[in-house]
């Protein structure tokens, strides 16, 4: 009677895609994904491979300057790498918060929301609680960046409400 006799979909047809929630994985989820882990990637890389270990101008045992390693570019940069790398993990956050993506609707709005507040709050109270009374070498990549881990923080609520716009 019917050409067509199964027109609606069963549960496992929709596994991967669910019509109300849209795709896990989207095309702009996914650049959001590398540009977040780029970004990170990036600054560790920098701070952990490319700078001099003793922070610049600092003295090796023979009394010579230590030099940076790793790639000339990135040698040349110097302390740019950190913008490069926080401009990319932020714009990333922001891809993300595209209802096309799981953080951009339902629950994970709220979760990125939430998180890049906190993560801004935690940012800044370390900041002020540990390098300000304490001596700044103590903790990775904070102490390179002095007073400009107030604009990480800031950037990071910043970006939290780019969550909280689609918070319905």
């Amino acid at each position: 009677m019917a050409k067509f006799p199964r027109l609606a979909k069963s549960k496992e047809d929709d596994a991967f895609a669910d019509p109300d929630r849209g795709p896990v994985l989207s095309l702009r989820f996914a650049i959001a994904l590398l540009l977040i882990l780029g970004g990170i990637g990036w600054i560790l890389y920098y701070y952990f491979g490319v700078r001099p270990t003793d922070g610049f101008g600092s003295l090796s045992s023979e009394g010579k300057p230590n030099q940076p390693t790793g790639p000339v570019f990135m040698q040349d940069l110097e302390g740019k790498n950190y913008l490069i790398g926080f401009i990319a993990l932020f714009l990333g956050l922001a891809i993300a918060a595209h209802p096309s993506t799981p953080l951009g609707r339902g629950r994970g709005v709220v979760v990125g929301m939430l998180g890049c507040f906190l993560v801004g709050l935690v940012w800044i109270c370390v900041f002020y609680i540990f390098l300000t009374g304490n001596d700044p070498k103590d903790i990775p990549i904070f102490n390179d960046l002095g007073q400009k881990n107030l604009f990480v923080g800031i950037s990071f609520m910043a970006v939290g409400f780019t969550y909280a716009t689609r918070w319905e």
